[in-house]
């Protein structure tokens, strides 16, 4: 079974886990981590269910294949945060002119963040203005 195949297995009603290998769960990156509890909190507001979540990652992964993306699981949590992208404009959590500035803001932060220290969305330069 794939990464995301177990952790779409995961998300049938019962409380997700993160994909994991014997050292425990698999993130390569901080960001994935807080992508992973993004949609476990979204589900939990019940902005959606695990069927659409499962839906939603589902398609975008389809996406990537489409799209002659190689299947290495190298791109997952990019496809997680697509799929929760697209589900919160379509549930109105936000709409792309909000989501497009938060993006932004989160680059500039990353941007002015010196090497090594955690990147806050305080860090943006504007977020002073």
């Amino acid at each position: 079974m794939s990464r995301h195949e177990a952790v779409i297995a995961a998300l049938d009603g019962t409380a997700p886990l993160p994909p994991r290998d014997a050292d425990g769960p698999v993130f390569a990156e901080p960001w994935q981590a807080q992508a992973f509890a993004m949609a476990v909190a979204l589900h939990q507001r019940g902005v959606f269910t695990w069927p659409e979540w499962a839906a939603a990652l589902a398609a975008e992964i389809a996406r990537a294949r489409g799209a002659g993306e190689p299947d290495d699981g190298s791109r997952y949590y990019e496809h997680w945060l697509a799929a929760l992208e697209r589900l919160v404009l379509a549930k109105g959590v936000a709409d792309a002119e909000a989501l497009g500035r938060r993006k932004d803001a989160w680059d500039r932060a990353a941007r002015a963040t010196p090497h090594g220290a955690p990147i806050l969305l305080e860090n943006d330069p504007l977020s002073h203005a």
